[in-house]
């Protein structure tokens, strides 16, 4: 199996003058989850080369020990030095696609034609995604074959507006993931802040927060395998 993990490239948070990215707990737990189901992992990103870490991702509070695991193994940190251009890659040559989150992709994955037009792809030939925490946000311009919202009518999950709440950042992020996908016709819900929460509607697997990353990588294997 063939895994395209798809990461931002915008490190910057909006107009407060602090960095974003990726969230690294969002990449490091599903990286394992697919290395140890034997996946061939490729990294990708918009603008390629090594993507932009949330600062915030790591700090004691928030490693664990797949990011510990992640930070000293030179084979994944050097496939993350020099991530492919997300324009050069084809749906065709992965069996899943899966998105970590962070704040970065709200700006630059949510509007990027290359990400939607994967995105799309992949779900029309029956392969599967999985996005987490602030990537499903990304889906908000996906659509299905005959125009209408891609979320339109699916059960979906992200981060919620309390969450977002809780790290203060309501008014500085381009939308809220929660009501973005409501806003779209997409059949919301949610578990407790903070905790693991995964849902799936067919091919579309997405996982509500940092906590839910292993969760939804090993939804995402687990529909490959049936």
């Amino acid at each position: 199996m063939k895994v395209l993990i798809v990461l931002t490239s915008h490190d910057e948070l909006g107009d407060t003058g602090k960095k974003t990215g990726f969230w690294l707990e969002e990449l490091a737990a599903p990286y394992y989850r697919f290395k140890e189901a034997g996946y061939e992992i490729t990294l990708a990103s918009p603008q390629g080369g090594q993507p932009p870490l949330d600062p915030a991702s790591n700090v004691p509070d928030f490693q664990t020990d797949d990011t510990h695991r992640f930070q000293d193994d030179a084979e994944a940190t050097a496939a993350l030095a020099e991530t492919v251009r997300l324009d050069t890659v084809s749906a065709s040559d992965y069996d899943t696609v899966f998105y970590p989150g962070g704040h970065g992709p709200l700006w630059d994955l949510a509007e990027d034609p290359a990400s939607i037009r994967l995105i799309e792809t992949t779900l029309r030939v029956g392969k599967p995604v999985g996005l987490v925490c602030h990537a499903p946000g990304v889906l908000r311009h996906a659509k299905n074959e005959d125009g209408t919202p891609l979320v339109q009518a699916k059960l979906v999950t992200g981060f919620t507006n309390t969450e977002e709440a809780g790290v203060d950042l309501v008014d500085v992020v381009p939308f809220l993931v929660e009501d973005e996908l409501t806003r779209l016709g997409g059949r919301y819900s949610k578990g407790e802040d903070w905790s693991s929460y995964v849902v799936e509607d067919g091919l579309l697997i997405t996982g509500q927060n940092p906590q839910s990353s292993a969760e939804t990588a090993q939804a995402l294997i687990a529909k490959l395998a049936v």
